[in-house]
């Protein structure tokens, strides 16, 4: 059973930056991704890294966020510039250990194994 250990997030004034770091333990390649979840909203994609390395990015974050990955070691970091308030979210580490799924998607639902968030607060 993969488990994933998240570290990093925390406050920070718009225009500031943060990074997230998820380790996952136990067998597998997986697929990781990062998503989002306001209170009283739906969880949201953020951003993935793929078992070869393709990374994919939400439209919201593209250009500002960077996901990172170690394919070998398991290991992805999402480092966050030029924050907004609206980043502010509770930030989960998701992977996909499913084996015939070639390319990440994109919906929670494709990611099997979840960490247990951490919070990120961006304050104008």
């Amino acid at each position: 059973q993969m488990q994933l250990v998240e570290s990093g997030g925390g406050w920070v004034q718009a225009g500031g930056s943060l990074r997230l770091s998820c380790a996952a333990s136990g067998r597998g390649n997986p697929h990781m991704a990062w998503f989002r979840q306001a209170p009283g909203k739906e969880r949201n994609f953020v951003a993935a890294f793929s078992r070869t390395g393709r990374t994919t990015y939400a439209d919201a974050v593209s250009g500002r966020f960077t996901i990172t990955g170690d394919n070998a070691k398991n290991t992805v970091d999402l480092q966050m510039n030029s924050l907004k308030p609206e980043d502010t979210a509770t930030y989960y580490c998701a992977a996909d250990t499913v084996p015939f799924r070639i390319v990440p998607g994109t919906t929670s639902r494709e990611y099997d194994t979840w960490g247990q968030g951490t919070q990120v607060t961006v304050s104008s």
